[in-house]
């Protein structure tokens, strides 16, 4: 059975709620976490786990921020597919990145390990990002990077309306440059919830130098390769980066700042 509606991203689960001594029967609410697969032009690509909502924008910014087209152009065709207990995504894109992507299946074939997204060889490892262009994002500079995070983070928890149903999800937030939270989109994967807010943004076709990405999350490396690669120029997370991410942010220009409250953060420089 398929169905084009658009699920609220959590279930309702019978529980027993224990309170010192007393023991309460109760419902909650859980967030969903299904199998959603990429199709690209009739060709499996990924397949991951995820909150089955706000599927075209998790497909596009996955497009994007994995490098597989350049720009929402290049993206001519989008069908979102409900099923019970898992969902597909399928993708027309153009063929010169169509046939790139069937290249880069290739040098994957055979792979077993049980590495970054199958890959086993550090020399298929992309650990060079490409460099930011020079940042149009005021709250990109020193001087006014520590205003924009105090808002954003002070801000973000309104927008967190499943994290408020569940208290299983990550957000990841566009701010302008001043740190007005003006998009938020949330999941059960960090990753699922950036590529959910990129892809929302290259459709509106909002210019990703303009403001920068708030996470409920740690900083980790591919968190750091996705920002670089749209040019997002301030990558700002809530809890600690990892020195892969560090070293990223560092190699494209892109600045980092973790353990953001509303009353202070780490710039992290090298």
């Amino acid at each position: 059975m398929e169905t084009t509606e658009e699920r609220t991203g959590y279930q309702q689960r019978s529980i027993v709620r224990h309170r010192g001594a007393a023991s309460t029967n109760a419902t909650d609410n859980v967030a969903e976490e299904v199998p959603i697969a990429l199709v690209f032009n009739g060709i499996s690509h990924a397949v991951m786990m995820a909150t089955p909502r706000d599927l075209e924008q998790l497909a596009v910014g996955f497009a994007l921020t994995e490098g597989i087209v350049r720009s929402r152009a290049e993206i001519y065709d989008i069908e979102v597919h409900q099923l019970p207990a898992a969902a597909e995504v399928q993708l027309t894109i153009a063929q010169g990145a169509f046939m790139q992507l069937k290249e880069r299946r290739r040098s994957l074939a055979g792979r077993t390990g049980c590495g970054v997204c199958g890959i086993e060889s550090l020399a298929l490892l992309d650990l060079d990002p490409e460099p930011m262009a020079t940042p149009a994002c005021h709250a990109a500079t020193s001087g006014l990077i520590a205003p924009a995070i105090a808002r954003a983070a002070r801000e973000l928890g309104q927008h967190q309306a499943l994290m408020r149903e569940t208290g299983g999800v990550h957000a990841a937030a566009w701010c302008s440059p001043d740190g007005a939270v003006q998009c938020v989109f949330e999941d059960v994967g960090r990753h699922n919830g950036m590529d959910k807010l990129v892809g929302q943004l290259a459709m509106q076709g909002t210019d990703l130098r303009q403001g920068f990405i708030f996470l409920s999350s740690r900083a980790s490396y591919e968190l750091a390769r996705k920002a670089a690669r749209v040019q997002v120029p301030l990558l700002a997370t809530i809890s600690a980066p990892t020195s892969l991410a560090i070293d990223i942010a560092r190699k494209a220009g892109l600045k980092l700042a973790s353990f953001c409250r509303a009353d202070g953060f780490v710039e992290y420089t090298a």
